[in-house]
């Protein structure tokens, strides 16, 4: 008898967790519906600079999105995020500046993005196969940066070896029909139509059968290969695309900004990725992009008002937020948005 009420207590909660479950989903959508109303605002009611500055940080916002596919759906922590960025802005630039016309623009982002993934698969591949995790994966994915730096430098002919590489505005073009994002506005609603396209797919993937695979790694490796599931290749796909979304914010960004170097792939910014990504609520797409953007937006502000301690003050928000909001500050707001809807 005991046994028949654990298998029913268990199923009723089964059953809360499932019912939870589409509303937190409807709530991260919902907020980011208000956000993206928000940001396609900006231009009309802000200033160039906001219009200049923003998209660069929409694309941190990407970069951030990426991660939260590894880490906060698969469990697979990385510190190598940033070297496929620097991938694909190198490759941009690079290629753009070598072919000629629009063929050297779609070329550069399709080498960036290829390159990254084809890196980020046959590495995870063979440490997946070989059931390297944890501290280990996270210690590889860090080297994966740091090579990426010391190669970006070492070959100047290519990159400009330590100062880095100017990028100069491309204009996409497919058939006659193209977007220049030479203007400031052009490239603002791009990056804008961009980071929501991003968030879709996302957002859609983590609600496919391949996206409830990677949440059952996340919860129980073992289980989910006593199940039956390839889970080295299923980490290996997440692992690749995750790459690739990466490599392609980074091609955009490096017109964006017009310059690029190697400290994209250091240790500092691979950090600031892992944070972003913490801070927002590593559970949620919308965490990671609102950590992104509300990170650099304070760490210009901060900058700007306090150059000698910004850093310090900086670090003491980190440590208050992740103490105080454990589920990141968009996981801790959806959780408090469910509780009163329960509560009604």
């Amino acid at each position: 008898m005991s046994f028949k009420v654990e298998v029913s207590h268990e199923t009723a909660s089964r059953k809360v967790v499932r019912a939870r479950r589409p509303r937190r989903g409807n709530t991260e959508d919902l907020l980011a519906t208000v956000l993206f109303a928000v940001l396609f605002a900006v231009p009309s009611v802000g200033d160039s600079y906001q219009v200049f500055i923003l998209p660069q940080y929409m694309l941190f916002g990407v970069l951030a999105m990426s991660l939260c596919l590894v880490w906060g759906l698969g469990g697979i922590l990385s510190f190598g995020q940033g070297a496929f960025f620097l991938i694909g802005a190198y490759a941009l630039g690079i290629l753009s500046t070598r072919v000629s016309g629009s063929l050297g623009v779609w070329l550069g982002i399709a080498v960036g993005i290829a390159l990254s993934a084809a890196v980020a698969g046959a590495l995870a591949y063979f440490l997946f196969r070989a059931r390297v995790r944890g501290s280990y994966f996270v210690l590889v994915t860090l080297a994966i940066s740091t090579i990426g730096g010391v190669i970006a430098t070492s070959a100047s002919d290519l990159t400009g070896g330590f100062n880095g590489m100017f990028i100069s505005r491309v204009q996409l073009t497919v058939s006659g029909w193209g977007v220049d994002l030479a203007s400031d506005s052009t490239s603002y609603y791009f990056v804008l139509a961009l980071t929501i396209g991003v968030y879709v797919m996302l957002r859609w993937l983590s609600r496919s059968a391949f996206g409830r695979v990677l949440v059952g790694i996340r919860e129980n490796e073992e289980r989910a290969e006593a199940l039956g599931y390839d889970v080295a290749l299923r980490k290996t796909l997440a692992f690749s695309l995750s790459a690739a979304i990466a490599a392609m914010a980074g091609a955009i960004y490096g017109t964006e900004a017009g310059f690029v170097s190697p400290s994209l792939a250091d240790v500092v910014f691979s950090t600031s990725i892992v944070l972003w990504v913490a801070i927002g609520g590593r559970d949620f797409f919308l965490g990671g992009l609102v950590g992104a953007l509300a990170i650099s937006l304070v760490s210009e502000k901060l900058n700007s008002a306090i150059p000698e301690y910004w850093q310090l003050l900086l670090g003491v928000l980190f440590l208050a937020v992740v103490i105080g909001f454990r589920r990141g500050i968009v996981g801790s707001a959806i959780l408090a948005i469910d509780r009163v809807g329960d509560r009604r």
